[in-house]
């Protein structure tokens, strides 16, 4: 390599190794802390390549971006954080980075994005990128609860791999929005990104045509395991042979693709080629507390389409946190755009949430909502009810274990009910392991029976 890198780091660590490391491959090398230093240094004209930092001691490194770009046009910025978030990638695509890195970082893996920005730099500015469809701030990747944070960390990790990925989650959780957003922040961003249906694959060219589309991109097959066995078949030889440019593949699946594969629903060989990296998209009921995030994101997206500023009445925000949300994000998303249009006021009201909510057949009633009786009540008046038939003696040792077991057993028998006797779905319900399930079934002495799904 040949060229000059500014480094902004405030981990001396990273410093001392970037510095050694660029050195030994034939470049000069800034390294400082400060972000002032940075910009003292791009104005004066100095580095071919900026290594930086996001947070900072003296500032944010994304909000230097737009002032690089205005001083020194054509001038890459390598952003690396340690946030691991997928908006992190999305702020720094939309700031113009030349690329992104997630901490801990691959240092080889650095040194080669590096080596590509001092060429592009000595060649010409970077061509832009095609522009994804719909803008990046558009996308409902709304979440600061763990499952989303950790969602983010594995969408960061994978980014830049060429692993295939598998992405399960229930019907409107946003599985198709995190393969997007894979791809539109990847090495790959600037090659198409093709979405294979079944109809598109039952055809006996529609793989070769498939493979002509996406030219070396991002392939996402939708709902993997919807497809029959000859399909199935199909897709595995096209991604054994996939000619000259090898695309990523990904898919889709609201199923538990491992409980499909021990069925027989999914092959082996097909399951096997696709979980490179697996992904699951986290239901709301997983993450209550993102809902009024997301409805406050919502409402922000109608107002700048309308014009109409509208906002949640405290009612209303306990009456959504409350609601079940089978349609998870997209039913949340279509609630609150009816809301804005039709509520009478600025505020929206509870009774307007209940109208809209209970106007939808597919919804599951409301939890906890209006006079009735909140579980904790009613648990709390049977416990009293128990002690007090007890007189003035202390009921039998080993209450604790005894209470846990009678609300345990019609738990995990109305989750099983529910879930058509599908164990791993019903696991997955309960936040449980599988194994721990059928533990607790044997335990129990649960009967399980095979039926279509509730729900």
């Amino acid at each position: 390599m040949d060229g000059t890198v500014l480094v902004a780091d405030d981990d001396r660590t990273i410093r001392t190794v970037l510095t050694q490391a660029l050195t030994r491959a034939g470049c000069k090398v800034h390294a400082t802390s400060s972000l002032t230093t940075l910009m003292r240094w791009v104005s004066e004209g100095k580095g071919d390549v900026v290594i930086s930092d996001v947070v900072m001691p003296d500032g944010n490194g994304l909000e230097m971006l737009p002032k690089i770009a205005q001083d020194r046009p054509g001038l890459p910025v390598i952003v690396i954080s340690a946030q691991n978030t997928i908006m992190t990638a999305i702020q720094a695509a939309e700031a113009d980075a030349y690329d992104y890195l997630p901490k801990p970082f691959d240092l080889p893996d650095l040194m080669k994005r590096t080596a590509r920005a001092l060429d592009q730099k000595q060649r010409a500015q970077p061509e832009p990128s095609d522009e994804p469809e719909g803008r990046p701030d558009e996308l409902p990747l709304v979440g600061r609860t763990p499952a989303m944070q950790a969602l983010y960390r594995l969408v960061a990790r994978v980014m830049n791999t060429d692993l295939s990925v598998m992405i399960s989650g229930e019907s409107g959780t946003g599985k198709s929005l995190i393969a997007r957003a894979i791809h539109d922040f990847s090495d790959r961003r600037t090659l198409p990104f093709v979405t294979a249906t079944v109809a598109d694959l039952r055809d006996l060219e529609g793989p070769a045509r498939i493979m002509a589309r996406v030219r070396g991109g991002t392939l996402l097959i939708d709902e993997i395991a919807d497809i029959d066995d000859e399909v199935q078949a199909r897709v595995v030889r096209m991604m054994d042979a996939p000619g000259d440019h090898v695309p990523r593949f990904m898919a889709t699946s609201q199923t538990d693709l491992t409980e499909a594969m021990e069925t027989g629903r999914v092959r082996q060989d097909l399951y096997y080629r696709l979980c490179g990296a697996t992904i699951h998209v986290p239901s709301l009921r997983e993450r209550v507390d993102d809902i009024v995030l997301l409805a406050d994101h919502f409402l922000t997206r109608e107002e700048l389409e309308t014009g109409a500023k509208r906002w949640l009445s405290p009612e209303a925000i306990e009456l959504i946190r409350r609601y079940s949300w089978p349609g998870n994000v997209r039913q949340l998303e279509n609630a609150i755009r009816r809301l804005s249009l039709t509520s009478r006021s600025d505020e929206i009201s509870r009774l307007e949430v209940e109208m809209v909510l209970g106007s939808q057949p597919e919804a599951e009633p409301v939890l906890g909502g209006g006079e009735r009786e909140k579980l904790s009540a009613s648990v709390g008046r049977h416990l009293r009810r128990y002690f007090d038939l007890h007189g003035n003696m202390l009921p039998p040792p080993g209450l604790y274990q005894r209470i846990l077991r009678e609300v345990e057993a019609p738990l995990i028998e109305i989750a099983l009910e529910a879930t058509g006797g599908n164990q791993a779905k019903c696991a997955d319900l309960l936040g449980i392991n599988r194994n721990t399930l059928r533990k607790k079934i044997t335990d129990l002495d649960i009967q399980v029976t095979r039926r279509r799904k509730l729900m």
